[in-house]
């Protein structure tokens, strides 16, 4: 089955390794007369082990070339490429995603992959949104990074807790409030510390169902009244029908508080599926998608794509190239995506029975595939973006939740740094 909708938009080795694309994977070193070739996986740790089966896949496939794996902590992967670029040391092929790609080609460190695509044994197996998603990032419209995998926000639920999924927002807040049982038991959990914002956006945009994050004048629509009510009744939400500690929750810190089966409901993405298992197992976790806002519509922001990208200081683009292209393969793609629980870019590994069987990815896809969704596409393509939405407003966002900030205050200075950002990027662009 093909995922056929406007997505839009959708450690365990140190980085202090050496052998990147421009230095000690220049060659064969070892004397073995291979080619080696440096991958730097963007979220190392949980992810590894899948990426080392891969690895010896294709080394098997292909003996002539070695993979050198680098797992970078997701959390300093900007800071690792940017520190690499200066330098001059950057990989052969890292692991990207579409929300800092701006940020790496306004550097210029990425090969286009547009020429080596058309001739590729994947050309025509990639899903069309996920490549529009990522030409949509950048000005000139080029594809700097393959698709790997794209991701949709989900709420993960108990099974024992919560019988029935919530499907307006105003049975989910009735429900988190009827699941709380003081002192220790919790209905919700809310992500207050590292990443908050773009959950905060997602969840407002849910129930708002404003479709666009600029009007026409290139307003930001991030303070829009919908969402500065929603973000009120959210906010309502904290020391209420939430942990106190939640002000400070980073993913992990959120992951291992609904771990301990005290949380009945947790807003994340599908990715944290191989978590869940580990800490319920798998019969005992579900999810749903965030739920629907005005007229029973439902509005999906969407989240990065991550892919693949090839480095221009690469000194074998030819080894570099044929690795991607294993990744992204049939096989790769879907065995990767199995292990993760996330939508394959290739639409090929999309029909595999292994999708129907896992009810959080198949949800997502029924989610995307609903002619009535409605996806609505961060700008990416801002360099500030990431900046924005994290160091500027993060703790801002904390403020709101210990009630030093209105809602409406917090809203108006992110829309007024969004707003100011776009009319900058227009500038640059001609747009």
């Amino acid at each position: 089955m093909k995922v056929k909708v406007a997505w839009a938009a959708l450690a365990v080795l140190a980085v202090t390794a050496t052998g990147c694309g421009s230095d000690s994977g220049s060659g064969s070193g070892d004397g073995s007369g291979k080619t080696t070739i440096t991958f730097w996986d963007n979220n190392g740790g949980t992810r590894t082990p899948i990426y080392q089966e891969l690895i010896k896949r294709f080394e098997a496939a292909n003996p002539s070339i070695h993979v050198e794996y680098v797992g970078v902590p997701i959390a300093s992967v900007q800071q690792k490429y940017d520190t690499a670029i200066a330098g001059g040391d950057t990989p052969d092929v890292g692991g990207v995603t579409t929300s800092y790609l701006a940020n790496l080609t306004g550097q210029q460190a990425l090969e286009p992959a547009d020429d080596w695509l058309a001739k590729s044994s994947v050309n025509g197996k990639l899903a069309t949104p996920m490549l529009d998603s990522v030409r949509k990032t950048v000005p000139d419209g080029k594809l700097y990074l393959v698709p790997n995998t794209s991701n949709m926000d989900v709420v993960w639920y108990l099974k024992d807790k919560l019988q029935q999924a919530p499907n307006t927002w105003d049975e989910f807040f009735t429900s988190a409030d009827e699941l709380t049982k003081k002192p220790d038991e919790y209905g919700y959990t809310i992500r207050g510390g590292a990443g908050s914002i773009f959950q905060i956006l997602a969840e407002m945009y849910s129930y708002s169902g404003v479709g666009e994050f600029f009007d026409a004048s290139g307003k930001s629509t991030v303070n829009d009244p919908k969402n500065v009510e929603f973000l009120t009744k959210m906010a309502g939400l904290y020391k209420k029908d939430t942990p106190e500690a939640d002000v400070t929750n980073d993913f992990p810190k959120m992951v291992a508080a609904f771990g301990t089966g005290k949380i009945a409901m947790m807003h994340h993405n599908l990715g944290s599926y191989n978590d869940h298992v580990k800490a319920h197992g798998k019969d005992k976790i579900a999810a749903f998608a965030l739920p629907t806002g005005p007229g029973g519509k439902r509005t999906i922001v969407a989240n990065p794509v991550d892919g693949f990208a090839v480095f221009k200081n690469s000194e074998h683009k030819d080894a570099a190239w044929k690795f991607v292209e294993f990744l992204v393969s049939h096989d790769g793609n879907s065995y990767w995506n199995q292990q993760t629980g996330q939508i394959p870019a290739n639409t090929e590994a999309q029909g595999d029975s292994w999708l129907q069987d896992l009810q959080h990815v198949k949800t997502a896809v029924d989610t995307l595939n609903d002619p009535g969704t409605q996806v609505v596409s961060p700008p990416y393509y801002l360099p500030q973006f990431s900046s924005i939405t994290k160091a500027d407003t993060e703790p801002l966002f904390q403020k709101v939740l210990l009630g030093q900030m209105k809602p409406q205050e917090f809203l108006d200075t992110l829309a007024q740094k969004l707003t100011d950002a776009q009319a900058e990027w227009k500038k640059a662009t001609g747009g």
